[in-house]
C-alpha cells in the first residue's frame, strides 16, 4: 500500500533545476533509503517531501492529496522529519524537547494534557531515554541526542517518519544504536521509515526499499538485492565493487576495490611487484 508518492516532482535552486520529472512510491511501513553520491539530490528529495520545500513543479502525494496544499498542522500529525544535525537550545532537557512533538495537537497556548505527558513518557521509553528524562540535551553523547530527537518526533504520533543522514559524525556504536532503534520502531509500531543514508552496506542491511538517486534521477529502485548491483553501483558512486551476502543475513554487501575506468586494485599491485618492475627495466 503506497501512502506517500511523488508524481512528476520538478525541485530547483532559483533557477537551477536539481530534480526533474521525478516519480518514486514509498512502501508503507517500511524501511526506504535513498541512496546516492554527494550533490545527488537526495536530501533535497527528502526535504520536499517532508514539505520543507515547495517544487517548482508535479507534486507530492500524501494519501493522493497534494501535501504541499494541506495546513501545517495537518500534515505534522501525519509524518514528522528528523533534519541532519539538528541542534537543541542550551540547557533544554530531553523532557523539554521531547515535549516539542505534542505541537500539532496542541491549540493556542494551551498547556499539555495528561495524554500529552504519557506520550512523552512513552516515546522517552521507547528510545531507551527514560534515565536522562532532566538531562540536558547538549551534554549527552552524539547516539543519545539522535534517539531524543527521534524521541521527539515519535512524540507527534505519525505514521511516517523522515531522517536525513541519522547517523552523520557518529562512530560506529551510535550509528548501530540508532540504527537498531529505527528498526525496532518500524517492527513494533509498523512506521513507515524514509531517510537519507550515507553508508550503502547500512542501507542494504536496514532498509526494505532503496532508491538510488544520480543527478535527482532514479537510477535504481526495489529491494537492496535489486538496486545493490555493479551496475547501478558504478552509474552512480562511478566505483567498482564487488557484491556478496552478508554471512549473518544474506543481504547484500558492497565492497570496493576501484573508481570506474581505472584498474583494479589487484592489478595495480601486481604490476607494481618488484620482479615486474625489474623486468620492465630490462633487468
Amino acid at each position: 500500500m503506497i501512502r506517500l508518492a511523488t508524481s512528476n516532482l520538478d525541485i530547483a535552486y532559483d533557477d537551477r533545476l536539481i530534480v526533474q520529472n521525478l516519480n518514486i512510491a514509498i512502501p508503507q511501513g517500511k524501511i526506504t533509503a535513498l541512496v546516492g553520491s554527494n550533490g545527488s539530490g537526495k536530501s533535497t528529495i527528502l526535504k520536499t517531501m517532508a514539505r520543507l520545500m515547495h517544487p517548482s513543479g508535479g507534486s507530492v502525494l500524501l494519501d493522493g492529496r497534494s501535501i504541499h496544499k494541506q495546513s501545517t498542522k495537518e500534515v505534522a500529525k501525519q509524518l514528522a522529519i528528523l533534519p541532519q544535525n539538528p541542534t537543541a537550545p542550551d540547557g533544554l532537557t530531553v523532557a523539554e524537547l521531547v515535549s516539542y512533538g505534542r505541537f500539532p495537537y496542541q491549540k493556542g497556548f494551551g498547556s499539555l494534557t495528561k495524554e500529552d505527558r504519557g506520550i512523552i513518557q512513552w516515546a522517552i521509553e521507547a528510545t531507551g531515554m527514560g534515565e536522562f528524562t532532566d538531562r540536558p540535551v547538549d551534554q549527552l553523547s552524539g547516539g543519545q541526542r539522535q534517539r531524543a530527537w527521534i524521541a521527539m518526533a515519535l512524540a507527534q504520533e505519525t505514521d511516517i517518519l523522515f531522517l536525513d543522514e541519522p547517523t552523520t559524525f557518529l562512530d560506529m556504536a551510535h550509528q548501530l544504536e540508532v540504527l537498531h532503534l529505527l528498526q525496532k520502531l518500524n517492527e513494533m509500531n509498523n512506521r513507515t521509515v524514509v531517510m537519507v543514508v550515507h553508508d550503502l552496506n547500512h542501507a542494504s542491511r536496514y532498509a526494505h526499499h532503496m532508491v538510488a538517486i544520480k543527478k535527482g534521477t532514479v537510477v535504481g529502485e526495489g529491494t537492496p538485492a535489486e538496486v545493490m548491483t555493479p551496475d547501478v553501483l558504478r552509474e552512480v558512486f562511478n566505483i567498482e565493487a564487488d557484491i556478496v551476502p552478508d554471512p549473518r543475513t544474506g543481504v547484500p554487501l558492497c565492497l570496493p576495490y576501484a573508481l570506474a575506468g581505472e584498474p583494479a586494485a589487484d592489478k595495480v599491485m601486481a604490476d607494481t611487484k618488484p620482479e615486474r618492475i625489474l623486468t620492465a627495466a630490462g633487468a
